[in-house]
């Protein structure tokens, strides 16, 4: 069979970390040494080349020399090659099988669609602990291949293959734990189920932008297809139901909930969406990246309390019933003006006379003082103030100050002002 045309992965990896190109180690690595090779070998000498090999966007059709491969890579254990042009899974294989250290691999954006895995050349990625196929369009038979031949797989990426449904393995991956399935066409609970059951250890389910429109399991099933998960990711899916957020109390061990972007969401405010969902997802510790700590939630139960505490009998959800077990019944919050009072109504004292005045307080003294020129014949620099808050333990206080707002004294209803000649 014919080499593919195009640039091979032996002939970037040469250009890239030359010693002219790359001259300085970087990071994690070892610059790799190798003897003369007989003439004509593209090999250089000596490569400055770290463990962690990005060669996304390169170009890259095919392997090229294996031996050359496995003499440059035995100590790499990342490997980038997403965004270039490999088509054929033999030529990834002889890559990957000459990189006997290999944990992580991203392939995305390859058009490995075009070809077959074989089991025999899945076989070579049985070290791979992460693995990114995000839009290779890899197809459900391509999954499975690699799933039968990746032991210790971990985490499995499968972002933006326009997947619509999934195909159930014909063996569990016991090793997975996190899966990152964003960005397709999975609608309906059914074929989400199946994740469940291929993946029985999954930790975290990453579902972001698939318009996932309800989770239609009873709460016994749900705890049996997800029994160990820990996170669930559902941004911009299509929930439009309290319900179903409900449901999710039914994994036994989930943390963390990402929900923004959700229809159901749309009409409430920010506050009400994050107290909403606190309340009614108990395990929680994570919403939507922000820890929930034990005084927001109980702040969070007790406004679900009030929240739903008009509405009809039939529309209370069985969540009110039980936070008011734990809290009792509560009363409305009290409805407190915050705006700062503007006027109040003094007694006006001057010798013997009293007078009740409503005096503004936005006012100075000095204009307070012009208002009361009338009232005690006084000349304003003949005038003394003195305010007595009716609560203060201190008696007067002179009111000294002619630019001074009269609201910056605390100035309520009740209080009383002096007004005194100034002696000579």
């Amino acid at each position: 069979m014919d080499q593919p045309s195009g640039r091979s992965f032996m002939q970037v990896l040469c250009e890239k970390y030359s010693p002219e190109n790359f001259p300085y180690r970087r990071g994690p690595g070892m610059g790799v040494h190798v003897p003369a090779t007989p003439q004509g070998s593209p090999m250089k000498d000596r490569l400055n080349l770290p463990s962690v090999l990005v060669l996304n966007s390169c170009g890259i059709t095919c392997a090229g020399d294996e031996n050359e491969i496995a003499a440059f890579c035995a100590h790499v254990f990342e490997l980038d090659l997403s965004d270039n042009k490999l088509q054929d899974w033999h030529e990834v294989s002889k890559i990957v099988s000459n990189v006997p250290h290999l944990e992580f691999l991203n392939l995305s954006s390859n058009p490995l669609s075009l070809s077959v895995l074989e089991r025999r050349c899945a076989g070579s990625f049985a070290g791979v602990r992460k693995l990114v196929l995000n839009n290779s369009k890899a197809s459900w038979e391509t999954v499975h291949t690699i799933l039968q031949e990746l032991p210790d797989l971990e985490e499995l990426f499968l972002c933006l293959n326009d997947y619509e449904t999934v195909s159930c393995s014909p063996v569990c991956c016991q090793s997975l734990k996190l899966l990152h399935i964003t960005d397709n066409n999975l609608q309906d609970w059914t074929e989400i189920r199946k994740l469940g059951i291929m993946f029985p250890s999954l930790d975290t389910l990453i579902l972001a932008n698939n318009n996932l429109t309800t989770i239609e399991e009873s709460e016994d099933s749900l705890a049996r297809l997800f029994p160990n998960l820990r996170s669930i990711n559902l941004h911009k899916s299509g929930l439009h139901c309290w319900e179903d957020i409900d449901k999710l109390n039914s994994f036994p061990k989930l943390e963390e909930v990402k929900l923004l972007g959700i229809p159901l969401l749309q009409s409430y405010t920010t506050e009400e969406r994050r107290k909403l969902l606190i309340a009614r997802l108990p395990s929680i510790t994570k919403l939507n990246g922000s820890i929930v700590a034990d005084g927001e939630r109980e702040d969070s139960e007790r406004f679900f309390i009030r929240y739903y505490m008009e509405f009809p009998e039939e529309e209370v959800p069985f969540r009110y019933h039980e936070l008011v077990t734990k809290y009792g019944k509560l009363e409305p919050l009290a409805v407190v003006d915050l705006r700062p009072q503007s006027s109040a109504k003094v007694e006006v004292h001057f010798q013997d006379k009293v007078e009740e005045m409503s005096i503004r307080l936005d006012q100075t003294v000095a204009e307070l003082k012009k208002h009361l020129k009338t009232v005690v014949q006084l000349s304003t620099s003949n005038m003394l103030l003195f305010y007595l808050d009716q609560e203060a333990p201190f008696g007067p206080e002179e009111m000294k100050y002619s630019s001074r707002a009269l609201h910056s004294y605390g100035i309520r209803d009740g209080d009383k002002i002096y007004v005194e000649p100034r002696t000579k």
